[in-house]
């Protein structure tokens, strides 16, 4: 077996798996999983992740406060 026949067996392969993929890609039992992916963005979240879980709202609204007061860009 030379070196031509090993690449087109091997481009074969590839295009086989490609066209594999791609209809696992656009599959009807796909298509659910897929939407709800493409919606996430829109989700609402219930709550905003903070950083320090800790302290109230009203103690993280002071603390962004100071920060911009000091001029601190990287917090």
């Amino acid at each position: 077996m030379d070196t031509g026949t090993f690449r087109g067996i091997i481009t074969g392969l590839l295009i086989l798996a490609f066209i594999g993929i791609t209809a696992w890609a656009y599959s009807r039992r796909r298509k659910p999983d897929f939407d709800e992916a493409a919606n996430l963005p829109f989700a609402d979240d219930d709550e905003q992740p903070t950083r320090d879980k800790r302290l109230s709202p009203e103690e993280r609204t002071n603390e962004a406060d100071s920060r911009e007061d000091k001029g601190d860009r990287n917090a």
